[in-house]
């Protein structure tokens, strides 16, 4: 609902998160019944086991959902649903399946709380919870799930990029031991490898009304497209290499931070946990993570073997770079942008000198508060760091020059 009056739009203004003169509102979710058929443990690319809801098919929001995420044991408990009950299930944001709760008046007589295992389901090894947090975890380097979930994340969009790469291509080939680590896609996968790979999908020769018969493989057509992609993957640069390696608790922001702090892979290996901690938006719990990271000679040997295959390990510096104004300054991004996207915003403050992280903290220069903006607004309100609306943000883009 908007004021239909562009001098009263005028007079109203903004606020940091949004206009004045408008407010949106929503229909409530959709929610469905259906059964609770089984809880399955999946296990991450950092060991995490996160546990899933498995229930009957049910359609809401013009799609069939049949799994959400149920995130940790301390949800379950919260949420208080088990294996055997009838549950609520909507669409959070009209998007994401979830789990809203179970219909305890139908629950069974037999169903019983669940519990996390003290195993890995893939490989076997110990499970532990570490002190302080509710993560369940698979101590295991070896563990054949966080190959392919490392291997995966090594290949998607905010990592390394290699497009053609499925979560069931590369399951096969770590099952066949053509991949076991990110290295691997460098010095040991071929293309005539990788086009005699099945992919998992059948066809019938004398009829195409269903799918049984051989597997199709992968060809040399769509191998050697896979195959150039892993190629130009090498120049991705190295806040790329930092986030699709994996270390935990380093996303895609914090990875690009350590990119231009310390310039090369080499440099942060090498680098003083408290002098990782020092960067904002780092910290110890991070800096500990990298510092951890590299102490294991498994994951040195994998780095190596990147830099020999040609993979970039060094921050190169841009052509015609721009003057470094904004130098010496920390943004923080949150909320929807009008006229680009916070990555794009990003991009464009590091090009003058900024840091930009994904978190607020007292050493945050700003935050940049765009529509719907969360919880690092209320952060920063609390913190007493300023707050910039989209124009303001425009302004230092245009000019260079943050405000004194």
């Amino acid at each position: 609902v908007k004021v239909d009056s562009f001098a009263s739009q005028e007079a109203l203004g903004f606020t940091s998160r949004a206009p004045r003169w408008a407010i949106a509102f929503k229909f409530p979710p959709e929610e469905k019944q259906t059964v609770l058929r089984e809880i399955r443990i999946q296990v991450g690319r950092t060991g995490v086991l996160t546990p899933v809801a498995e229930f009957d098919p049910v359609t809401v929001a013009g799609s069939t959902i049949a799994r959400a995420t149920l995130h940790n044991l301390d949800e379950i408990r919260r949420k208080n649903v088990r294996e055997g009950d009838t549950i609520i299930v909507h669409k959070a944001g009209d998007v994401i399946p979830e789990v809203v709760g179970p219909v305890l008046s139908l629950r069974p007589a037999d169903a019983v709380e669940f519990q996390m295992p003290t195993t890995c389901p893939s490989c076997g090894s110990p499970v532990i919870q570490e002190e302080g947090e509710v993560a369940f975890r698979c101590v295991s380097i070896d563990c054949p799930a966080q190959a392919v979930e490392r291997l995966i994340h090594w290949g998607s969009r905010k990592a390394m990029d290699i497009d053609g790469l499925g979560d069931e291509l590369i399951n096969r080939m770590v099952e066949e031991g053509v991949l076991s680590d990110v290295a691997d896609f460098y010095d040991k996968l071929t293309e005539e490898t990788l086009a005699n790979m099945p992919t998992g999908r059948v066809y019938d020769t004398d009829t195409a009304d269903h799918l049984s018969g051989d597997s199709i493989p992968v060809g040399h057509t769509i191998a050697k497209k896979v195959m150039a992609k892993v190629e130009e993957s090498k120049t991705r640069g190295l806040g790329r290499v930092l986030f699709g390696i994996g270390m935990r608790h380093v996303g895609a922001n914090v990875a690009e931070l350590l990119a231009q702090e310390f310039g090369s892979i080499q440099a942060l290996a090498t680098a003083p946990v408290e002098k990782i901690a020092e960067i904002p938006g780092i910290g110890p719990k991070i800096a500990e993570s990298v510092h951890e990271f590299f102490s294991i000679p498994e994951n040195v040997a994998v780095i190596e073997r990147l830099r020999q295959a040609g993979v970039v390990l060094e921050e190169e510096k841009a052509e015609n770079e721009l003057p470094q104004t904004l130098a010496g300054l920390t943004f923080v991004l949150t909320g929807t942008l009008e006229h680009f996207t916070r990555d794009e915003a990003g991009a464009q403050l590091k090009a003058m000198g900024a840091k930009v992280s994904g978190s607020v903290s007292k050493k945050t220069s700003f935050v940049v508060a765009g529509e719907a903006a969360g919880s690092k607004l209320t952060k920063a309100e609390s913190l007493g760091v300023p707050v910039l609306n989209e124009a303001a943000l425009q302004q230092i883009l245009e000019t260079g020059q943050a405000p004194a």
